[in-house]
Parts: structure tokens; sequence; C-alpha cells
């Protein structure tokens, strides 16, 4: 083999190297970053991952919002089931019961959604479609 086939071959070789190292990153990176959304129903028939971040929604039940400071414990239902959030921060100022929200968050031990975020619907007639089809199903 010459001296430039050699180096070409090598050249090569780098390129396929930093190629698939640059495709595994990139995969890993959106693997980490993909936030599933699930409904009340998919979270008591244990479809939800336990300890890793998804979304979840449906509606605040009436009665249900428990404040402690800036901790906030609440319902959500689709009609079917029902689950917990837990969320310390300050709600959106159109968070209330009976109000449709999405919640970012991981699933404890228990069952009850510990929320990083929780995001509420922005007027009387919107709903985000995840909501909106889990609580039609």
């Amino acid at each position: 083999m010459t001296k430039k086939r050699k180096s070409r071959l090598y050249l090569i070789i780098l390129l396929i190297i930093g190629v698939s190292v640059s495709a595994g990153l990139a995969l890993k990176a959106f693997n980490e970053n993909v936030m599933f959304y699930f409904s009340p129903t998919d979270i008591k028939d244990g479809k939800a991952p336990i300890g890793h971040k998804f979304r979840a929604g449906g509606l605040v039940v009436a009665g249900s919002v428990k404040r402690d400071g800036t901790k906030v414990q609440f319902v959500v239902t689709d009609n079917k089931e029902n689950f917990t959030i837990e969320f310390d921060g300050i709600l959106p100022d159109l968070f209330r019961e009976g109000q449709g929200i999405i919640a970012l968050g991981k699933l404890d031990s228990n069952g009850m959604m510990i929320a990083d975020q929780v995001l509420a619907k922005h007027d009387e007639n919107y709903m985000p479609p995840e909501v909106q089809d889990s609580l039609h199903k």
C-alpha cells in the first residue's frame, strides 16, 4: 500500500469514527430530552415511568387544592382516574379548580407526581390537545 493510499484510509476511518460518535451523542441527547405525555388513566395503569420526567395533564379536581407556603398539592382527573401532583413554586395566574393543566415532572414511588413546572390553559376555550384527547377517551 502506498503512503498516499494509507493516509486516505486513515482519513476515511477517522471520518467514519467521528460521524458515528457525533450521531451517537446526538441520539443520546435527543433521547434524554424527550418527554412523553401520560393521562391520569395511563399513570394509574402503570404506563408512566417512575423516576423519569414526563408530562401529565387533566382537570384540577374541585376541592383538592392544598397549599402550604409555596408547596401546593392537588388532584388531576381525566374523568376516569385521578392522581396527585405536588408542586413547590408559584402557580400560573390562570391555575384554578376545574381548569385544564399540564404538569412536567417525575413520578415518585408512591404514585404522586413531583412537578417541576405547571402550565395552565391560557383562555376559556383553549385546552392542550393531549388533555382534550385523554378526556374524550
